[in-house]
């Protein structure tokens, strides 16, 4: 069902963006096979498991089902966080944990920790293990080992991301494991700023929890706290610089109770020390276009990337492909680097490069002819605005620039960035694969933080925060053509040949890119499977994942024996083409609650074709095709036969991106007629049951 899905909701406080990953659980088993894109996500939770578990948000129990036993469970988390004038921290988390049982065992068989070593320090200073059956045992510093970060091993610019863990060998049901770990900051890109946010644990995991945070009377500061988690103290000390304010808290598991009434998502505290977010974007805003110099190898790289290129829009478009594919991306969270970047000409001759290094690269390109880019920081929600400005939530970042319509083809106009042009250029840098000006759909429709003082920015704070428009450089369309043929054994073969321009095309470049060629077999049973095909795939055919100019094309032929059972009368089969899917139509609204609207998504073209090729002989009986017209969206359906071939055919196209709530009966009518055309089935009659039909009916012997 890949084809004109239209589900996969994305719900924020403005606006809903939705897009059409019907297979995006593909790329969740490439994960599986490729390993985590970043160790920290995988390393971190064993050794980190009580602070982590404390602050993730829990998901509600299943009163349904007797409450599992939890693999572990922390006795005490005590953690103590001070903040300095000049914004460095010291952090000390002291932590007991128990085993309930062999998977806890394994979870905390090794304690690891990341940290960037360029501005952090981490000390493991205690691991002590109390065993079930008796006596004690610590692990000796040696017993740490400080490494890169697996991600970084193969690039030399980033060792200073590093991880140190400690291995505990023998864990069993039973054991309690009491370690410390002290993180010290010292000169952070952001300083003298810092910021915190905090969720105490509400799943029962945590049995006890003190936390603590100190921070310097000198600083003014923002801090927000949950009323249902109130700080059990705050005390005030000393006086001028030497003024401290202490916030004290204590917390216990809930009862049952509680527990289910207590709010899962609430955030308990967050404190910052920038005045906004327009202060954050000052204070991110290192491209300028004069933080490394404009040297000569980045000159002789513009020219010949651009060369006599006529037209801005398509210099941009060369110097993109060329940073965006053949740069290689190393997959850091921006935090993790303290979003800063490297000089551009460092990161030319390195040939890799952070998502902040890329956008360096990209822009110091762009400022060479055409003109100048901005970052804009991608939130993880869409609420982002009216919270206080923690970096942290900033994960992704994507780059836009305006160009005049003089300038698309002359190379003339200016170069402003506009809250709401309609030349601007949208760039997702990071992916490798995204077509020139895509960004992917997951963020397209999100609130972004725009760096840069063009327009004003500054002064209005307002301009600050963008909407990354919800929109393609080009129609999005999907063709399958399935050209197959079942024996007289009953056995399909089938080739499938898929072309697509959109969103499906660019998670289609993604998996295949990150996927090793000689498993490209397993993603193209998973594209096959996800469609209704079942079998073996023999052979896949792709284009290449980086030619973004051109759409995408997939081939693979599956073979299915034991498809059809000939002797069966009559034989029914499915038309062999993939389910187009559509978006639900909207539930029945509550009483006093307005009906939803219906959202299509971005207008969108998809045609499928099969050809079907049968044993000689076989009649075929083909349904009825259908027609559907509406002013939003129109559905066509052929089936016809010629001697013992089928040929098939269905195709959607979504003219709308929305209805109103009033057209939900006639949309529900137009869902129906869809789904019933793809319901029906096709008639075989095997060569020698049609002969047999043929044959007259014997009389009967008179009496």
């Amino acid at each position: 069902m890949l084809y004109a899905w239209r589900g996969g909701s994305y719900t924020f406080s403005v606006t809903r963006t939705r897009h059409r990953f019907c297979v995006f659980w593909l790329l969740a088993t490439l994960l599986v096979v490729r390993g985590p894109t970043f160790a920290q996500e995988a390393g971190q939770k064993p050794a980190e498991a009580a602070e982590k578990t404390a602050r993730e948000k829990v998901a509600a129990p299943d009163k349904s089902l007797s409450k599992p036993e939890l693999p572990f469970q922390i006795q005490l988390l005590e953690s103590h966080i001070r903040f300095e004038i000049n914004g460095d921290s010291r952090k000390e988390v002291h932590t007991i944990v128990k085993i309930n049982n062999i998977l806890g065992a394994r979870q905390f068989a090794r304690l690891t920790f990341d940290y960037n070593r360029a501005f952090q320090q981490v000390e493991i200073s205690l691991v002590r293990i109390s065993h079930a059956n008796g006596g004690t045992s610590e692990l000796l510093p040696s017993a740490v080992v400080d490494a890169p970060n697996p991600v970084v091993e193969k690039f030399p610019a980033y060792q200073d991301v590093r991880v140190k863990s400690v291995r505990i060998l023998g864990l069993e049901e039973g054991d309690t494991i009491e370690y410390r770990v002290i993180t010290t900051t010292t000169k952070h890109p952001l300083a003298p700023d810092f910021w915190l946010e905090h969720t105490f644990d509400r799943s029962g995991q945590v049995v006890e929890e003190h936390y603590e945070v100190d921070l310097p009377g000198m600083r003014t500061f923002q801090i927000r706290i949950n009323p249902n988690t109130p700080a059990k103290s705050i005390d005030t000390s000393g006086e001028g610089e030497a003024k401290r304010t202490v916030y004290r808290w204590q917390e216990f598991a809930p009862k049952e109770s509680e527990n289910e009434s207590a709010s899962l998502t609430s955030t308990d505290l967050s404190l910052t020390t920038f005045a906004s977010w327009t202060e954050l974007a000052k204070q991110l805003d290192s491209y300028d276009g004069k933080a490394s110099s404009e040297s000569d190898l980045l000159k002789e790289k513009a020219k010949e990337l651009a060369g006599s290129t006529p037209g801005k829009n398509l210099q941009m478009e060369a110097y993109y492909e060329f940073v965006a594919t053949k740069i290689k991306t190393v997959d850091l969270p921006l935090d993790m680097v303290g979003f800063q970047s490297r000089d551009a000409g460092e990161i030319l001759t390195s040939g890799y490069g952070t998502l902040p290094d890329k956008f360096a690269l990209f822009q110091k390109l762009a400022l060479l002819s055409v003109g100048d880019l901005r970052p804009v920081f991608v939130g993880d929600h869409d609420g982002l605005p009216d919270e206080l400005p923690l970096p942290p939530h900033l994960v992704h970042m994507v780059a836009a620039i305006a160009i005049a319509p003089s300038a698309m083809s002359d190379g003339q106009g200016d170069m402003p960035i506009c809250a709401d042009c309609e030349d601007e250029v949208w760039f997702e840098i990071g992916l490798e694969v995204a077509p020139y000006g895509v960004v992917r759909p997951d963020l397209r429709g999100k609130m972004g933080l725009q760096i840069g003082r063009l327009a004003g920015i500054w002064e209005r704070a307002e301009n600050t925060w963008r909407r990354i428009p919800d929109r393609l450089p080009f129609p999005e369309k999907q063709t399958v053509d399935v050209a197959a043929s079942i024996s007289l054994s009953g056995a399909l073969s089938a080739k499938v040949k898929y072309v697509l321009r959109g969103d499906n095309e660019l998670l289609l470049r993604a998996a295949f890119h990150q996927t090793a060629k000689e498993k490209w077999k397993d993603v193209a049973g998973l594209l096959a499977l996800s469609d209704g095909f079942r079998g073996q795939v023999t052979s896949v055919k792709v284009s290449d994942p980086t030619a973004t100019k051109d759409p995408f094309t997939v081939e693979y032929e599956i073979m299915q024996a034991k498809f059809v059972d000939w002797s069966k009368r009559p034989v029914r089969i499915p038309a062999l083409l993939p389910q187009i899917s559509l978006p639900e139509p909207p539930s029945k609204t509550l009483p006093g609650k307005p009906a939803l609207e219906i959202y299509l998504g971005i207008p969108l073209e998809v045609e499928t074709h099969l050809a079907l090729k049968l044993p000689a002989g076989t009649v075929v009986q083909p349904p009825a095709g259908t027609m559907v017209a509406r002013d939003y969206a129109t559905f066509r359906s052929k089936y016809s036969a010629v001697r013992n071939s089928l040929m098939a055919s269905r195709s959607v196209n979504f003219i709308k991106r929305e209805l109103p709530a009033g057209e939900t009966m006639d949309y529900t009518a137009f869902v129906h007629a869809v789904q019933s055309d793809q319901a029906q089935s096709i008639t075989l009659v095997p060569a020698v049951a049609a002969a047999d039909d043929a044959k007259p009916a014997k009389s009967s012997p008179k009496q």
